[in-house]
């Protein structure tokens, strides 16, 4: 029934199938008197029905198993020989057990029905008891019905239909009444419900709706399918080239069916994650209490669902991302009361689909992770040099965490501290194409982030080429396709790097020749771009041109290829040939870090007309223009509002995984706050230092002549310049950044050039 709890009708299910097979048990039982594996098979089966039926709070059902395990319990010690009596009784026992069950299917409830002279014949043979002289014969309820009524006549009142008082077994068939023709049942007869009328709905009962398949079954299906979906593929490419239309119906109507069984292939294989996170809870108290924790525990999103095969290998990284969490990160009580905190740390559990993947977080409110003791441990233990570590970004010295034999840990304990267990959760994760990192704030708390594929087995991907070389994008990442024209149409610059004017904003563009290292292109003119989005933001990244769109089964590649960092797998096209699947994460990761490189290059033009330089023009307000050095810009973004949050009275944001000032240009031009429901933000970056500025719109990107400006200011001003007819005010850029991060020019030796510079 559709209102059954899950638990209940698993209950439910499990138990129907256990009395199938105690029905054959007892019954082989009489001619294998004493077999222990019989007994004990039988036993196993009450016990655990017993068992979850108290739990769940079915009092009948519990009575009647709980009788009848005693029973076996002296037939299994050999206390008691097995005779037909009892067998009689146990097989009545089964069939009371059963109708329970319909009653609990079709209602959700035991009923009204009278488990009283069931309990009492077990007891009565368990007591030594003599069966009555001549007893009725045992029918089950519904073949009850069916008796005629001479045969059915009996000196009790008769039952009602949903309330059956079960009668107690017969004495051997010689000393019972013939029963009429049409009752012809023996002791303890099959407890199949009476026959339905011809027109009648068929219902389907738990056990009909629902079958028990075993898992390497379904893995072998899955491969099959994938298999099946490279053939469609290849049939697909032979197709499109051979002008046959019954070929190409053929095709169309294989490749429909190759769908619909996928998906339903998929929907088999589909768990949610609160399968693996039922043991949390447990884990989390043992672990917290062995350690002097108080830990409280949030899981947010139990019921996202993903691929069996994912949920695997999963479980190990998240078991150890929790022991960590608890070990590493939660402080002891007395230290989070030092610290200002509650006594009670929080580990927050939570899981989301994002863009075709499931992300899934585990954050504790602790100690955090100080990026410097990190870099001296990895010195400490031979693991880096102290070259090598003084060059590395905060957020690149947390991926040390997961070199092998890297451990904070003072000393070992039964959680941690023998150096295992970050790169195993690294190396589990790359093996299903995901991705994990950490943010950390020292003080606040530490999150790790998972980002694993829904499934490993297929998914629809646009196939490109770059130079001369084909390449597989999950459709995933993609959001649309753009072709640039001769004119190079809506392709603009910032200094070196390309930029694509979309429906009004910038859009910053990645050559996929640069990011592999190919041989740079010539020109723009002829080129794709494919907007992609990956880790929350949106770039283009330029291709030679697009092949087709197509579903791929993704295969594991060698970990030399894997250490590129640049490819989650590889598969097979429809025409035979290999391919490599792009990590779009990844790629946009590496794009970044070739734009800020350019960026630290960047200078003044200077030209015959005097010195230039290119200004990024951004509107504030509804009527005001406010120009800054584009030399000093790092990336152009945009967010929701809901990004900006404040810590003691000053703005701040999230910004790549780091708390990062913010400063309001409304403010500084005596606005107030303007905010609109998504923000323009300006990044500048120094060393490991960052600053956003909130602006309504980037405006444009233009060459200007510094020189040529008003004294007219005020305050975070330099002057006004005119741009394209309008003027425009030039901001003191590093007045401005001084004000929220003192530290900021300390970053580098190099000056920011542009118009803050004589400051």
């Amino acid at each position: 029934m559709d209102a059954m709890d899950e638990i209940v009708r698993e209950f439910v299910v499990e138990s129907y199938e256990n009395l199938d097979q105690l029905d054959s048990d007892l019954v082989a039982l009489e001619s294998e008197v004493g077999s222990r594996a019989l007994l004990s098979s039988v036993f196993r089966t009450i016990h655990t029905i017993k068992g979850t039926s108290g739990f769940l709070g079915f009092g009948a059902l519990e009575a009647v198993t709980h009788v009848g395990e005693s029973l076996l319990a002296e037939l299994r010690d050999g206390k008691r020989e097995m005779t037909q009596r009892t067998t009689d009784v146990l097989l009545t026992m089964v069939d009371c057990v059963r109708e329970i069950l319909r009653s609990i299917e079709a209602t959700g409830a035991e009923g009204d029905l009278d488990t009283t002279a069931v309990v009492a014949s077990i007891q009565a043979v368990l007591d030594g008891e003599e069966a009555p002289a001549a007893p009725a014969p045992a029918v089950t309820p519904a073949e009850a019905l069916a008796v005629e009524p001479e045969t059915a006549a009996d000196p009790e009142p008769a039952p009602a239909p949903a309330a059956v008082t079960p009668v107690l077994p017969a004495k051997p068939a010689e000393q019972a009444p013939a029963p009429a023709p049409v009752a012809a049942v023996q002791p303890a007869a099959s407890s199949e419900p009476a026959p339905r009328d011809l027109d009648e709905a068929p219902v389907r009962s738990a056990t009909e709706s629902s079958i028990r398949v075993d898992v390497e079954v379904l893995d072998a299906l899955m491969r099959h399918v994938g298999e099946l979906v490279l053939a469609r593929n290849a049939m697909t490419s032979i197709a499109a080239d051979i002008d046959d239309p019954a070929l190409v119906h053929a095709t169309q109507r294989l490749a429909l069916i190759a769908t619909e069984l996928q998906q339903g292939v998929m929907k088999t294989r589909m768990q949610p994650i609160d399968n693996v996170w039922s043991k949390v809870p447990r884990m989390v108290r043992d672990i917290s209490a062995s350690l002097g924790r108080q830990v409280r525990l949030d899981m947010i999103g139990k019921e996202t669902e993903l691929d069996r095969g994912v949920l695997e290998a999963i479980k190990d990284p998240l078991t150890h991302l929790i022991r960590n969490a608890i070990d590493h990160g939660i402080e002891s009580p007395e230290q989070r009361v030092a610290a200002g905190k509650p006594e009670q740390g929080v580990l927050t559990l939570r899981a989301f689909h994002q863009g075709g993947q499931v992300v899934i977080e585990i954050a504790d409110d602790g100690k955090g992770i100080d990026p410097q003791a990190i870099a001296a441990k990895a010195v400490e233990r031979g693991l880096r040099t102290s070259s090598e570590v003084a060059d590395l970004a905060p957020q690149d010295v947390f991926q040390l965490l997961f070199l092998p034999g890297f451990s904070t840990a003072e000393k070992v304990t039964h959680v941690s501290g023998r150096g295992v267990g970050m790169d195993v959760v690294k190396t589990k994760v790359d093996a299903i194409g995901g991705v994990v990192d950490v943010q950390s704030t020292v003080g606040v708390g530490t999150t790790w982030r998972l980002r694993i594929p829904l499934t490993l087995a297929i998914m629809p991907a646009l196939t490109v080429e770059c130079a001369s070389e084909t390449y597989a994008i999950p459709q995933i990442n993609l959001l649309e396709l753009l072709a640039i024209d001769d004119k190079q149409s809506g392709v603009e610059y910032v200094g070196e790097a390309p930029v694509f004017r979309l429906r009004g904003r910038l859009l910053p563009l990645v050559d996929l020749r640069d990011v592999l290292g190919r041989e740079p292109r010539e020109s723009l003119v002829g080129a794709v771009i494919a907007v992609m989005h990956a880790d929350g933001g949106r770039f283009g990244l330029l291709v030679d041109q697009v092949r087709n769109t197509e579903e791929i089964v993704a295969k594991p590649i060698s970990a030399a290829i894997k250490g590129i960092g640049l490819y989650a797998g590889a598969t097979l096209l429809g025409d035979g040939s290999v391919t490599l699947i792009l990590d779009i994460p990844a790629v946009a990761r590496r794009a970044l870090e070739l734009q800020e490189t350019a960026a630290d290059d960047r200078t003044a033009v200077v030209t015959d007309s005097g010195e230039t330089e290119q200004m990024l023009i951004v509107s504030v307000g509804e009527d005001r223009q406010v120009a800054m050095p584009m030399g000093a810009v790092t990336r152009l973004e945009r967010f929701p509002l809901e990004i900006l949050e404040r810590v003691s009275g000053s703005l701040v944001m999230q910004y790549r995984e780091r708390i990062t000032p913010v400063v309001d240009l409304a403010q500084i031009l005596g606005l107030g706050t303007t905010f609109r429901e998504e923000l323009a933000v300006v990044v500048c970056q120094r060393g490991d230092r960052t600053v956003a500025l909130v602006a309504d719109e980037v405006v444009d990107i233009v060459e200007c002549a510094t020189d040529e400006r008003s004294e007219v200011s005020g305050y975070g001003l330099l002057g006004s310049i005119i741009v394209r007819g309008r003027v425009t005010e030039l901001l003191d850029l590093e007045a401005t950044v001084r004000d929220v991060d003192a530290r900021f020019y300390d970053a580098q030796d190099a000056e920011l050039v542009g118009a803050g510079s004589e400051h």
